[in-house]
């Protein structure tokens, strides 16, 4: 009889160790690490310059925080290190994405130089037309170099936001190249003949 109770107890204690060494402890560092990965890609840019691998992480990332919340704590591991590898991937795909959009922007702010040279050659040879419009025309010519100036600025430092100014005045151009072209269809007024 005492040796069943032995045996029992020794069950007891191994069904015991089994159960604990089965519980798997939570994933805080692979989460913590994935945490101070996707703060890195955040404060980076991400969400201007790699919007896709950005979302593309998180989707991972809540993936990892669902199976967390769940228990699941030896899927939630290898999910937490594949979102941190895909915000180290956002994070190194900010500064193409600052290229990029550096290269359009500057792309754009050219294109505007060009087609407004375009709409002032064009004002010129229709100017005895535009007497009602001069003064529009003179604020809109001043507005549109300062902010072309400005925009060329802010390349460096905010090329989104340089590209979105960019296409606030290629709406000025538009408005003046179809203003000028209704002038230059216009017949010219005859002068009044004096007595």
């Amino acid at each position: 009889m005492k040796s069943l109770r032995y045996w029992v107890s020794l069950m007891m204690v191994l069904a015991l160790v089994l159960v604990f060494i089965g519980c798997a402890k939570a994933p805080e560092a692979e989460q913590k690490a994935a945490q101070a990965a996707m703060d890195t890609a955040v404060s980076a840019g991400a969400d201007k310059y790699a919007a896709a691998d950005l979302d593309a992480a998180k989707k991972v990332w809540e993936s990892a925080e669902a199976q967390m919340k769940e228990k699941k704590y030896k899927e939630a591991k290898p999910a937490y290190e594949q979102a941190k590898a895909a915000f180290e991937k956002a994070a190194a795909a900010v500064e193409a994405g600052k290229k990029a959009a550096t290269d359009e922007a500057t792309a754009a702010v050219t294109a505007l130089e060009e087609a407004w040279k375009g709409v002032e050659a064009v004002a010129k040879k229709v100017e005895k037309k535009m007497k009602a419009q001069k003064a529009a025309w003179d604020a809109d010519a001043k507005a549109f170099g300062e902010n072309l100036k400005a925009a060329k600025e802010m390349i460096a430092a905010d090329a989104l936001g340089a590209k979105a100014k960019a296409g606030e005045l290629k709406a000025v151009i538009e408005k003046w190249e179809a203003a000028l072209k209704e002038l230059a269809a216009a017949p010219a007024k005859p002068e009044a003949k004096k007595k």
